[in-house]
C-alpha cells in the first residue's frame, strides 16, 4: 500500500474517530439537559402539591381559630404570590428570576410556619380529623420538595460541569448550545419551615 493511501485512512480514521467522540459528548449533554427537564417538572408537582393543600388547611383552621385573620391573611397572599412565580427553563437560567422564586417559596413557608404556631394554640383543632390528615400530608409534601430540590440540584451541578469542561466546553458551543442553570439556594425565610409533627413527639 502506498504511503498516501496509508495517511489518506489514518485521517478517515482520525475524522471518524472524532466525529464519533462529538457526537457522544453533545448526546450526553442533551441528556443531562434533559434530566435537569424532568427534575425542574418534578419539583414544580410537589410545589403545586403544597399550594393545592393551602386552601382546605386555611378553611380548617379559620373554622376553629377565625379570629386569627391576620396569620390566615398572610398565608393566603404567600400562596397567591408563589403562585404567580413560574418554574420554567428561563426561570432556571437566570439567577434573579430564580432568587425571586425562591425568596417567595420562602415567604410561603415562613407563613405556613406561623400558622402551625396558632395552631398548636387550639386543641380542639389539632383534634380535628381532616386537620390531621392535612397536617399529614403537608408534612410529606415538605419532604417531597427537599428532596426534588436536591435532585434538581444534583442534575444542575452534573450538566453545568459537563458543559463548563472540556471537551463538553467546546462541543456544547458548537453544537447543543445548552444554557447554565442555577442551583435552589436556601432563603433565610425558608429555613424556617412549617412544623408539622402536631403532638406526634413524645413530650419528656
Amino acid at each position: 500500500m502506498k504511503p498516501v493511501a496509508i495517511v489518506a485512512i489514518a485521517l478517515v480514521a482520525l475524522l471518524l474517530l472524532g466525529g464519533g467522540t462529538l457526537v457522544s459528548v453533545n448526546n450526553s449533554i442533551i441528556t443531562l439537559d434533559t434530566q435537569c427537564e424532568q427534575m425542574t417538572g418534578q419539583v414544580n408537582s410537589a410545589l403545586q402539591r403544597r399550594l393545592d393543600l393551602i386552601p382546605n388547611l386555611v378553611e380548617t383552621v379559620k373554622g376553629y381559630a377565625s379570629h386569627e385573620q391576620e396569620t390566615l391573611t398572610a398565608v393566603i397572599q404567600a400562596r397567591a404570590s408563589a403562585t404567580q412565580m413560574k418554574l420554567d427553563a428561563s426561570t432556571v437560567s437566570d439567577p434573579a428570576k430564580l432568587a425571586e422564586f425562591n425568596r417567595a417559596q420562602g415567604q410561603l413557608s415562613a407563613a405556613l410556619g406561623k400558622l402551625m404556631v396558632v395552631s398548636e394554640q387550639y386543641p380542639n383543632l389539632k383534634a380535628d380529623k381532616h386537620f390531621g390528615e392535612l397536617m399529614v400530608q403537608l408534612e410529606g409534601t415538605e419532604n417531597r420538595i427537599k428532596i426534588e430540590r436536591d435532585n434538581y440540584n444534583k442534575a444542575v451541578t452534573a450538566l453545568n460541569v459537563r458543559i463548563r469542561t472540556f471537551p463538553g466546553s467546546l462541543v456544547n458551543s458548537l453544537m447543543a448550545n445548552v444554557k447554565q442553570r442555577e442551583v435552589f439556594q436556601s432563603e433565610e425565610a425558608a429555613k424556617v419551615a412549617p412544623k408539622v409533627s402536631f403532638g406526634t413527639e413524645k413530650k419528656s
